[in-house]
């Protein structure tokens, strides 16, 4: 597991498990629906980059997304802030 607190470390552990799968960024682009532009962006740590394709990268390179040291929400998917 990685620890993430920051879109830089974030750009550069998405950048290492790239190359570590031999991906360039353009195949990583295209495999997972997104421009070159938002690869780059990503793996520079831009801080405004869209979750859903963030997403969508990490999916694409065996990875997943998980939340930790949060409370349980005692109703999930309620919608609603309480």
């Amino acid at each position: 597991m990685i620890t993430i607190h920051t879109s830089q470390q974030l750009g550069a552990a998405l950048r290492a498990v790239r190359k570590h799968l031999g991906l360039t960024q353009s195949q990583l682009a295209l495999a997972a629906g997104v421009g070159l532009r938002f690869i780059v962006e990503l793996e520079a740590g831009k801080p405004t980059v869209r979750l859903e394709n963030v997403l969508r990268v990490i999916n694409v390179l065996g990875g997943e997304f998980n939340l930790s040291g949060l409370p349980t929400a005692t109703s999930e998917g309620s919608g609603h802030d309480t």
